[in-house]
């Protein structure tokens, strides 16, 4: 019988988390309620900040619609799927530390649910940054 545990399988469950995480982005404008917090910046710096998300959002969608379609290129070997593995590795990686030394969620972390949530998203970033590291560095198991 062979294990449902594999590097690839765990690639796939990555790649489609990358969609769930895009669900709880699309939640964070209106629990910051960013329509009221940014009324006071200038245009352009609204404008700014929305692009910018703008651009998170389309790259997490490239990462997980990338995933999906060379998780096996990723596990076995292939240069460019693991370069791009150690990619999404790095960014993941650096977000996780945005999420624990520098983001202070805690005023925002009103309810059980979001605090759940907020604990939820440290975990996943946890577990794509160790998943494409494994297979940026071509270890299998």
């Amino acid at each position: 019988m062979k294990s449902l545990l594999t590097l690839e399988n765990l690639l796939l469950l990555s790649g489609a988390g990358h969609f769930a995480i895009l669900s709880a982005s699309a939640l964070v404008p209106k629990v910051l309620d960013w329509k009221t917090t940014l009324k006071p910046l200038p245009p352009f710096l609204r404008t700014l900040f929305w692009v910018y998300g703008i651009f998170i959002v389309l790259t997490i969608i490239g990462m997980g619609t990338l995933t999906l379609l060379n998780a096996h290129a990723m596990v076995t070997g292939d240069p460019v799927a693991r370069s791009l593995a150690g990619f999404i590795a790095v960014f993941w990686g650096a977000r996780l530390i945005v999420q624990i030394f520098i983001f202070d969620s805690r005023p925002y972390l009103t309810n059980i649910w979001l605090k759940l949530g907020d604990h939820l998203l440290t975990v996943v970033f946890v577990f794509f940054t160790v998943v494409y590291g494994l297979a940026a560095l071509h270890l299998t198991f």
